[in-house]
């Protein structure tokens, strides 16, 4: 740990440890783990420093991998230079002001004690040639995902960073951090069980404030609220929509998945007879539990919105029965879209994807091929790939009826971590249709 003369304070005196008991914390047992991991990694990879770059892009997800390997989690992003035998240094891109007296951050976590002011890139090369690795192998490592890539950004960054060191060798290295965080250790299932529990409280919010006259945006913000009181940090990805499951054919309704801010949460009361949709994260340590959900507003449901309830219950099931260690991806797809297709429904989403620090986190297979979008969400070149104990998973249930209605689906999900003898869930979303009056 450097030891900092704070001016104008006493010597001796030291960022306050009092909110360490109301933050979560990882210990420093799993602080080691991470960066031995890491650092084999590295070795094998001939990478002799990594440089982790964080921004707020995608719901403020683009700060994880130096999250991950720090506990430094700003929504401004930032940077860290992490070494291959020495402790990191972080970047923080908070402003000038927000660091006085102190960095908040020396107050929230024991992992890093070196956080500094974000100059840019000139600064982290600057520090790298001090440190005499002018020449040396820099990984780079962006936040990336399945949906999810900053090329003109990561691009600039390392045009930057050779321009400024021309004789290093400047590589991609993001994978080292996405793979590493495919299996999840006890302390992070951990964070993920408490995130869960935030999300079914979340879910039982939307349920109860779901009724006739009450706006979708006081829904929403029902469910935010219950997130925090409980711990959670305030995370706004919750993609909602709600409209009558009863309308004319000549108006087409956004019923078949949620909607992103601005387009939801709108002020437009509920009304008997609508159904609202909803796919959301509950943040908690920096972990993301995944949970899907819909609710019926009214006294009785139609048959044919139970009927798509009951199937994609089914398809929970067949994910928490084929879902164990060795099994291959294409074999759990297949089978968990099953149900549906007996049924003669069809999907917009059905299927898994890779759940932590991130969403979606690689694997991740919700699409079919003529939907369009990234390959790997189809399933292309991933057939083969097997289920491991640690991984943890959402699910993805967006199904519908094209024989009754093109615009009108059902929302369905949990979040599975994969034991030893297949997959548990976390969140234990309801299994019967709630039918809100």
């Amino acid at each position: 740990m450097n030891k900092v003369a704070w001016q104008g304070f006493p010597e001796g005196a030291a960022p306050t440890k009092e909110l360490l008991k109301y933050v979560p914390q990882l210990s420093l047992a799993e602080r080691d783990r991470r960066w031995s991991a890491v650092r084999a990694k590295m070795a094998q990879a001939g990478v002799d420093v990594l440089v982790l770059v964080a921004n707020d892009s995608f719901f403020g997800m683009g700060t994880v991998n130096l999250r991950y390997l720090t506990q430094v989690g700003s929504v401004f992003g930032g940077y860290a230079l992490f070494f291959a035998d020495e402790d990191p240094i972080v970047w923080n891109s908070n402003q000038p002001q927000m660091q006085r007296p102190t960095n908040p951050y020396l107050g929230t976590q024991q992992w890093v004690s070196d956080i500094r002011i974000n100059q840019g890139v000139a600064e982290i090369a600057s520090e790298l040639r001090t440190r005499g690795l002018e020449k040396a192998t820099v990984g780079v490592a962006p936040f990336s995902s399945t949906l999810v890539t900053i090329p003109l950004i990561f691009q600039a960054e390392m045009e930057s960073l050779q321009s400024a060191l021309p004789n290093a060798r400047i590589v991609d290295a993001a994978n080292i951090l996405q793979d590493l965080r495919q299996i999840k250790s006890a302390e992070e299932v951990g964070l993920l069980t408490n995130a869960a529990q935030i999300a079914r409280k979340a879910v039982d919010a939307m349920i109860s404030t779901a009724k006739p006259s009450m706006t979708e945006a006081q829904v929403y913000a029902e469910m935010l609220k219950t997130q925090i009181v409980n711990g959670a940090e305030p995370s706004v990805f919750n993609l909602i929509s709600s409209g009558p499951v009863e309308h004319t054919e000549s108006e087409i309704w956004h019923l078949l998945h949620g909607a992103e801010q601005p387009a939801a949460p709108t002020l437009r009361p509920l009304a008997d007879g609508d159904v609202v949709i909803t796919e959301f994260h509950t943040e908690y340590g920096g972990y993301l539990a995944a949970t899907e959900f819909t609710v019926y507003v009214g006294r009785k449901a139609p048959e044919k919105l139970k009927d798509l309830w009951k199937v994609a219950v089914e398809c929970l099931d067949a994910t928490l029965e084929i879902m164990k260690p060795g099994k291959r991806l294409e074999d759990v797809w297949k089978a968990v879209r099953r149900p549906v297709e007996k049924a003669g429904m069809d999907f917009v989403e059905l299927g898994f994807h890779g759940h932590g620090m991130a969403s979606p986190e690689f694997p991740t297979v919700v699409h079919r091929p003529e939907m369009g979008g990234p390959k790997s969400m189809c399933g292309e070149g991933i057939e083969d790939i097997e289920i491991r104990e640690g991984m943890v998973f959402g699910n993805n249930i967006d199904i519908y009826n094209p024989n009754w209605k093109m615009d009108v689906g059902c929302m369905y999900g949990d979040m599975v971590v994969i034991g030893p003898n297949g997959a548990e869930p976390l969140v234990h979303v309801p299994r019967e249709l709630p039918e809100s009056v």
